[in-house]
């Protein structure tokens, strides 16, 4: 006989004996704002009562969205940029609202998908903790990795890059050309 007979010879698996584990836990309660049985709206951020102690429930809120899609990326590229010594910083208007929309992106010369995955990490880090504080509502903010810097400089000082750009995108000086 050919082959390994204890598997199926067709290019499908049988099923698996074991059940299948669910990925996300859903929690209507943690809504910010959500219907009880009475039918009466309940307010997130006052306790829940149907959750017990012992259960460990966490869940991060973004203060953006992501940027996907890539006709948004090259609009940015278009407007207001600012260059600091661990990445550059793109942004425009975009008037869709008043959501704040940042786009994170490394190029090859970042180096290989690891330097560049890191690079990115990085920049989404500094992004979650300083685009609520000094990013304005209705801009994009594209955020470009810089080779071995973005990777290699302490992260506070990335993030006061981060600032630093972004105070300098909104309140330009009259000399300075951006």
């Amino acid at each position: 006989a050919y082959g390994n007979q204890s598997w199926p010879q067709d290019f499908e698996r049988t099923s698996r004996t074991w059940p299948e584990i669910s990925e996300r836990i859903s929690v209507p309660s943690l809504a910010t704002q959500s219907q009880d049985a009475a039918g009466s709206k309940v307010d997130a951020a006052k306790p829940v009562a149907n959750i017990d102690a012992g259960t460990a429930v966490s869940f991060y809120v973004r203060p953006y969205q992501i940027i996907k899609k890539r006709s948004d990326f090259v609009a940015a590229a278009r407007a207001l940029r600012q260059s600091t010594p661990s990445m550059m910083v793109q942004a425009r208007a975009h008037g869709l609202g008043d959501m704040i929309r940042v786009g994170f992106t490394c190029s090859k010369k970042v180096g290989n998908a690891v330097a560049r995955n890191r690079a990115k990490r990085r920049l989404r880090a500094a992004a979650q903790q300083v685009i609520a504080k000094h990013g304005r509502a209705g801009f994009d903010y594209v955020l470009i990795g810089r080779h071995e810097h973005t990777a290699a400089r302490p992260f506070d000082q990335l993030c006061k890059d981060l600032a630093r750009a972004l105070d300098k995108i909104h309140h330009p000086r009259q000399d300075a050309r951006l």
